[in-house]
C-alpha cells in the first residue's frame, strides 16, 4: 500500500490547470500544422496561420491560449493499492482554486445553474474517478470551454438505426454546430453503455491523441470515414470555408443493452486542452 498526501495532489492539479490552459498538446499542434500545409483555400490557410501564431504566443508568454479557460474537468485513475492521506475531492478543488487564481485564468463556474452566481475560483471541479490496478495516481486536467460543449449532443438511437444511424447522427451534430465551436474541431464519440456512460465515453475520447486511431480496426476505419465526411462539409477553420473542419474523430465504445444504441458526440474546439501527471 502506497500513501499519497493530499497536498501533493493539490500542487499537481494547480500546475496542470495552468499548463493545460497555456500549452497546447504536441499532437494538436502537429495536426493544426499539417492542416495548414494541406489547406488549399487562402482564407482558411490564413486563419490556421493565426491559430498557430496564437498558441505559440501563449506558449512563449505563459498566457492562456483562449480567454475561455473552461470548466475544470479532472480525470483520476486511482491505483487500488494507493491510500490518499486527506480528502481527495477537497485536494482537487483546492488545486483548481490555486491554479486558476495563481495562473490568472478566467473563472467560469457558477454555483447554481439557475441563479448564475459565479463561485469566484472556478470550483468545484467536475471529477471523474476510475479505480485501476497498481499503486499510482494518474491525474488529467482537461479544461472544457462551453463554446464547444454547448454544441455537443446525445441520442438514444434504436438498434434498428444501426451503423447508418450512428453516422448520420455524428454528421448532423457537426452540421448543427457549424462555426460555433471554433473549428477545426476534435470530435469525441461514445457509442454504447447507458445514457450517461455514452456521454462520458465521448468526453474520454477527446483525451486520446488525435494521431492515434482506435485499436479496433472497424472503428479505426469508421473514424477515418467520418473525418472525411465532416471535412467534406466545407465549414472550415472558424467557419469561413475550407477543407479542414475537424482534426480528428475519436470513437470509444462499450457493450450495451439489447434494446439500445446510445450515441453521444462531444465536441472540442481546436484548443483541445489536457495535461496529465502521474504520482
Amino acid at each position: 500500500m502506497r500513501t499519497i498526501n493530499s497536498e501533493e495532489i493539490t500542487k499537481t492539479v494547480a500546475q496542470l490547470c495552468i499548463d493545460a490552459n497555456c500549452h497546447l498538446p504536441q499532437d494538436i499542434r502537429d495536426a493544426i500544422e499539417g492542416a495548414h500545409r494541406d489547406e488549399p483555400f487562402d482564407i482558411a490557410k490564413n486563419i490556421l496561420d493565426k491559430i498557430e501564431e496564437n498558441y505559440r504566443i501563449a506558449d512563449e508568454d505563459d498566457v492562456p491560449i483562449c480567454q475561455d479557460t473552461g470548466l475544470a474537468c479532472v480525470f483520476l485513475e486511482i491505483g487500488q493499492d494507493v491510500h490518499i492521506e486527506g480528502n481527495l475531492k477537497d485536494a482537487v478543488d483546492e488545486g483548481v482554486r490555486r491554479g486558476y487564481t495563481e495562473g490568472y485564468l478566467r473563472k467560469s463556474c457558477v454555483k447554481d445553474p439557475i441563479d448564475r452566481v459565479n463561485t469566484g475560483d472556478n470550483t468545484p471541479a467536475v471529477i471523474y474517478y476510475d479505480i485501476v490496478p497498481g499503486e499510482t495516481l494518474k491525474i488529467t486536467v482537461a479544461p472544457k470551454g462551453f463554446g464547444s460543449e454547448n454544441m455537443s449532443q446525445i441520442k438514444m438511437l434504436k438498434p434498428s438505426d444501426g451503423l447508418e444511424g450512428v453516422k448520420n447522427f455524428i454528421l448532423k451534430v457537426v452540421e448543427d454546430a457549424g462555426p460555433n465551436p471554433c473549428p477545426p474541431i476534435v470530435v469525441g464519440v461514445g457509442i454504447g453503455g447507458t445514457f450517461d456512460k455514452a456521454a462520458l465515453l465521448a468526453k474520454k475520447a477527446l483525451m486520446r491523441p488525435v494521431d492515434r486511431r482506435s485499436d479496433k480496426p472497424f472503428y479505426a476505419e469508421l473514424e477515418q470515414e467520418m473525418l472525411e465526411k465532416i471535412n467534406a462539409l466545407g465549414i472550415g477553420p472558424q467557419g469561413f470555408g475550407g477543407k479542414t473542419t475537424a482534426l480528428a474523430v475519436n470513437i470509444e465504445t462499450l457493450p450495451t443493452h439489447i434494446a439500445g444504441l446510445p450515441c453521444a458526440v462531444n465536441i472540442n474546439c481546436h484548443v483541445t486542452r489536457h495535461k496529465t501527471a502521474v504520482l
